[in-house]
């Protein structure tokens, strides 16, 4: 399948809505990165696709490029529904801004994101993402990736969720502050310049002492 693919993008035919469909799920992960990138988004308009099972390279490329085939479509849940499948590759910032668009989030998409964009969502982010499926996050809460996420939230934030996730960083820790002492020299230093002040003198009284005795 592979080298039926590269023959034919090696006579020169593009990647268009029929090729993709032609491609299909079952082969899309064998498209390198030289032929994801020819890829024109308008072509994933028409083309049916899920890249759940390729590598992350592939998903993050595809994601950027269903983006901006479905960009005209301002309209929720129509531009979620047409974004969905390739949600894996999302970065941060465009999770965060689904939050704010009531997408109600199944958990095995959630699951699946990309692990740097999932660590990176606040309790809040998660709640707007999940929306009526934030109580299936408890169902979670001991497997990866959810537990790590975990780890790295402030319990408190994570009780105002209100679905009993535990295992988050408890505030209220005493800091143990270990006290900086001055070097040795910088304590004394008036005596020390007194001393070295005095010294020719107090020699000089004691040469004289001995030669008078």
């Amino acid at each position: 399948a592979s080298a039926a693919i590269q023959h034919y993008v090696g006579l020169g035919n593009a990647l268009n809505a029929t090729a993709l469909n032609a491609i299909g799920t079952r082969y899309v992960c064998l498209l390198n990165h030289t032929e994801l990138e020819a890829i024109e988004p308008s072509s994933l308009r028409l083309a049916s696709l899920n890249p759940s099972a390729c590598s992350q390279l592939t998903k993050d490329i595809l994601y950027e490029k269903a983006k901006k085939a479905f960009s005209g479509q301002h309209v929720f849940p129509a531009y979620y529904e047409l974004i969905l499948p390739y949600l894996e590759g999302a970065p941060a910032e465009d999770l965060k801004a689904l939050s704010r668009a009531n997408v109600n989030m199944n958990i095995n998409t959630f699951v699946n994101l990309r692990r740097d964009s999932l660590m990176s969502l606040t309790p809040p982010e998660v709640q707007g993402l999940l929306g009526i499926n934030l109580p299936d996050l408890a169902k979670w809460q001991y497997r990866s990736p959810v537990r790590e996420w975990i780890q790295v939230q402030q319990q408190s934030q994570l009780d105002q969720l209100h679905i009993g996730l535990t295992g988050g960083t408890q505030e209220g820790y005493i800091n143990l502050i270990t006290p900086k002492f001055p070097p040795m020299s910088s304590a004394p230093l008036g005596a020390m310049a007194m001393t070295l002040h005095l010294l020719p003198a107090l020699l000089l009284t004691v040469l004289t002492m001995s030669i008078l005795s």
